[in-house]
């Protein structure tokens, strides 16, 4: 399926103008610098006044209700919560700051292009500090937040807190320090799991068996600005947000404030359940503006089970590219909603493939379960096992049907589906598309089969659609073309069946693709 770079240490996301921003604490030995995270949220009820208030004096003295809160909340969850301190060699990931004996500015011990190094070209302004060049220091101090999940020791954290740790230490609620070592992580979804040895009796906590609903109240616990055993409150603002972080995004967006060392801590429920890990924030200027994002309890377990049990994550594969519905692609396949994941291409030897998945199909459903687009596709395969029997419900040709497939597992070099630009064509002879074409077995270098685009008039709808020079159309409307007539004709008919728009299978480079080209008036 498509992968998307995952986050890494310390480097924020920037969106629209401001930026997500990763929640770990960092600090160089001799100072501290610290990036970001999010919590905040309180409930109350005052009551109703008395119903007899003539003796004003008497109302005075009666004493209110008392708030509801979430002290017992806090008292049964928060053991539970650790403080998270790593050192990293500066080698391994030399882009964290250092101070320099005067306290006045911070130094960077980077190399360019490191992801930190990035980070504080980018923002180190606004921190009210300027850096430069390393010199010195090489080691790296970080903080951050996790919780226990087991009585064993085993807690959770994020992968950009503990990435190339040399040394683990966390700090309990009651103050005492162990030193931990990583079990596994993962950096597609930003899970670390590490262990504490020695003792069998850690206060732990369990990720929630549902999800949450928006609404719902959330409390936030963590190290905030390296300020250990914080709490704030507030509620589940979203579900499935996509951030840009990872192939997998599917975010639970709460406005709790969590800020700059909350990475890694537990988002709880009012029943002291983990609803999500705190992983990110967006803000215009890297405090917590109430936007804070979490890893869902359900990827978070399904994620440390894989990491207790291997040391890393194996994640299905179906060997597919895929791209959105859009609304003249549904349009063009008689679909009622722009929805589910288009094949684009089954790759060579892939499972979709031996399974008789092909170019053109919609998949719409995975084990009865509605497919979005073509992100959910992906998510809902990564989250699987390989050797997983999958049932693929899929459209093709206007025939809904069934496709079992047993999935492999990714390869560590997987090809990314990508969602490219569009690029359509059309032939000679049909001018209110703007194309020229010749047969491809014509062309030299373009292959033996379908039209090729010769020409394409700037002020044209199939310029509009991206079409270029070169562009390899393989079939319109479903079915293949080897010349403009053949062309043509699909057009034609696509138009006496109603349709606003004509599906068609194009080759540019390595890259096939469907494009849905609007049909205008002839």
């Amino acid at each position: 399926m498509n992968q998307t770079t995952p986050p890494q240490f310390g480097k924020p996301r920037v969106l629209t103008g401001r930026r997500i921003v990763l929640l770990a604490s960092v600090a160089a030995v001799g100072g501290a610098l610290l990036l970001a995270g999010p919590g905040g949220y309180w409930a109350s009820t005052l009551g109703t006044p008395p119903a007899h208030a003539a003796d004003s004096s008497a109302a005075v003295q009666q004493p209110l209700p008392h708030p509801q809160g979430f002290a017992d909340l806090v008292a049964k969850v928060k053991p539970a919560v650790i403080s998270v301190r790593v050192k990293i060699p500066a080698s391994a990931d030399p882009a964290m700051a250092e101070q320099s004996d005067d306290g006045d500015q911070q130094q960077i011990p980077a190399s360019p292009g490191s992801p930190l190094y990035k980070f504080f070209q980018q923002f180190g302004d606004q921190f009210g500090q300027q850096f430069n060049l390393p010199h010195g220091h090489e080691t790296i101090v970080g903080e951050g937040s996790g919780f226990f999940i087991s009585p064993d020791g085993y807690a959770v954290t994020n992968n950009h807190v503990v990435d190339h740790a040399s040394s683990v230490q966390v700090t309990t609620d009651d103050g005492t320090i162990y030193t931990a070592k990583v079990v596994g992580t993962d950096p597609k979804t930003d899970l670390a799991l590490i262990k504490v040895d020695g003792k069998n009796d850690f206060p732990h906590v369990q990720f929630a068996s549902q999800g949450p609903k928006v609404g719902d109240w959330v409390v936030a616990v963590g190290n905030p600005f390296g300020l250990g055993g914080t709490v704030t409150a507030g509620i589940v603002s979203a579900r499935g947000r996509d951030i840009g972080a990872g192939p997998y995004d599917d975010y639970i967006q709460i406005d709790a404030p969590i800020n700059k060392g909350n990475s890694g801590g537990p988002a709880f429920d009012v029943d002291g359940n983990v609803i999500g890990v705190n992983t990110a924030i967006y803000s215009p200027s890297g405090g917590s503006v109430g936007i804070g994002f979490d890893i869902p309890a359900n990827t978070a377990r399904m994620v440390v089970a894989q990491l207790k049990k291997d040391g890393h994550v194996t994640r299905g594969w179906l060997g597919v590219q895929i791209q959105p519905v859009t609304p003249g692609i549904a349009d063009s396949l008689g679909l009622k909603k722009a929805e589910g994941a288009m094949v684009d291409e089954p790759q060579s030897g892939s499972p979709a493939a031996k399974a008789g998945i092909k170019s053109g199909d919609v998949i719409t459903a995975v084990n009865g379960t509605p497919v979005k687009d073509a992100r959910d596709l992906a998510r809902s395969i990564g989250m699987m096992a390989p050797d997983s029997a999958v049932k693929l419900d899929i459209l093709r040709q206007g025939e809904q049907q069934a496709v079992s497939v047993t999935l492999a597992q990714m390869p560590n070099s997987e090809q990314v589906a990508g969602n490219d630009t569009e690029q359509n064509a059309e032939p000679r002879g049909v001018p209110h598309l703007g194309l020229q074409v010749a047969p491809a077995k014509d062309v030299s270098g373009a292959g033996s089969e379908g039209v090729v685009v010769t020409g394409v008039d700037p002020d044209g709808p199939a310029a509009e659609q991206g079409f270029q020079t070169g562009t390899v159309i393989l079939d319109v409307g479903g079915k293949a073309v080897a010349n403009a007539g053949d062309v043509r004709h699909a057009l034609v008919e696509a138009k006496a069946q109603g349709k606003h728009d004509v599906l068609m299978r194009v080759k540019m480079g390595d890259t096939t693709r469907f494009v849905a080209m609007p049909l205008g008036k002839a």
